[in-house]
């Protein structure tokens, strides 16, 4: 199967990335792509067809997951490594602060998104509980875990945070919770009224054009709103 693509000249040194319109982990890299101003070549992967599993995507990711990240004869996998290479890479806009203290308080917040909160709300994930236990179970196991891992934020940031999470500039933590804020209480019923810092954090992203630019129904795959 074809993966689809949203354009491009097809120039092997263009960045491309693979993703998926509505996943979280591609969100962040999109993101982070945005606020570096780099252009890419997006190249949709359909999760919900299989296309992670085609022939075509296992010999850019064996894993199967979104997204993927390719730079010339570079090819990353994990929304982590992607966004630590582009730092890394690219200067402009950077995403960590010199402050070490902060720099460990961005690090530990976007790792409890993408190892303690993310994982339990893949879709692989959720379909496995609905083929084991049950349908009506998928939500309340995922808010269950959402919920305990946005409490934990709510505390670490509790100090830390300005206008952003981590003071007055956007830094990595940003793009780890952007995504996970909006699909906690679009996806998931999840009551943010509970979590007042994060929902402040989480207006204040919306007032950022890389942060919108970003959004799953602004991606050229989505659905448009007449037909979703």
């Amino acid at each position: 199967m074809a993966l689809a693509s949203g354009g491009g000249n097809g120039d092997k040194n263009q960045l491309k990335l693979y993703s998926y319109w509505r996943s979280s982990c591609s969100r962040r890299v999109r993101i982070a792509l945005s606020l570096k101003e780099l252009k890419y070549e997006d190249r949709a992967v359909n999760i919900l067809k299989g296309e992670q599993f085609s022939p075509e995507f296992r010999k850019v990711n064996p894993l199967g997951y979104v997204p993927v990240l390719v730079d010339g004869d570079i090819v990353l996998s994990d929304s982590f490594a992607i966004i630590m290479y582009l730092e890394a890479k690219y200067p402009q806009h950077p995403l960590l602060p010199r402050d070490l203290q902060k720099r460990g308080i961005n690090y530990q917040a976007a790792n409890i998104v993408s190892s303690s909160i993310q994982p339990r709300q893949n879709l692989t994930i959720l379909k496995y509980i609905e083929e084991r236990v049950g349908p009506n179970e998928q939500l309340a196991w995922a808010k269950q875990h959402i919920e305990k891992g946005l409490a934990a934020l709510e505390k670490l940031l509790k100090d830390h945070a300005g206008r952003y999470a981590t003071g007055d500039e956007v830094f990595l933590a940003d793009l780890f919770l952007a995504p996970q804020l909006d699909a906690a209480s679009k996806m998931f019923n999840v009551d943010m009224t509970q979590f007042p810092l994060l929902s402040r954090l989480n207006e204040a992203y919306n007032e950022i054009p890389a942060f919108q630019d970003a959004l799953a129904e602004k991606q050229p795959e989505a659905p448009s709103a007449s037909t979703s």
